[in-house]
């Protein structure tokens, strides 16, 4: 927060703000993904699907992929990066962060960023939280509630607090 730099950052979140109550008004499928390809500056997917109501706190930073669903109330803090890959699906109220801050109360002001991944054909159930620096392997599973705080891998399926692997799946 003490960057120089870090008011041009304020300025994109303002307008992010903007685009997001414009976003969470629409009801056409179509209007909300031109909302979405403005917000993130790419072109979002005729066959990928967002239920508002959305939050992001930056959108510049989220890359989604084609045949993503996302269901409505979730929450992506994207100043790390966020990719989400083509055939993903995202549950109601799941919340993604690619930000965190140092514990020490002296430092607690500087913003850590640190990527997520969401590898094709995962899915993330319902209210899970996935933190930053995981990657969500292929085809894996997070169940409801989880919180992911290390990577997942592949064809399996996570759950808990944390989140552990409970099984491989084919």
């Amino acid at each position: 927060m003490d960057d120089p730099e870090y008011e041009r950052i304020g300025a994109a979140v303002i307008r992010t703000r903007e685009l997001l109550v414009r976003l969470n008004q629409c009801v056409d499928p179509a209007a909300i993904r031109a909302c979405l390809s403005e917000m993130t500056g790419q072109t979002i997917d005729e066959y990928t699907t967002l239920f508002t109501p959305f939050h992001t706190n930056f959108g510049g930073h989220l890359r989604i992929g084609r045949r993503v669903f996302i269901n409505h109330a979730c929450s992506f803090l994207d100043l790390g990066g966020i990719t989400i890959e083509d055939d993903v699906m995202i549950g109601p109220r799941v919340n993604i962060t690619s930000e965190d801050h140092p514990v020490s109360a002296a430092d607690r002001k500087t913003l850590l960023p640190a990527a997520v991944l969401i590898k094709r054909n995962a899915w993330i159930g319902a209210g899970a939280t996935v933190l930053p620096g995981v990657t969500v392997g292929e085809n894996a599973v997070v169940a409801a509630g989880a919180v992911v705080t290390k990577d997942v891998p592949p064809n399996t399926v996570v759950a808990g607090i944390p989140a552990r692997v409970m099984k491989s799946i084919g």
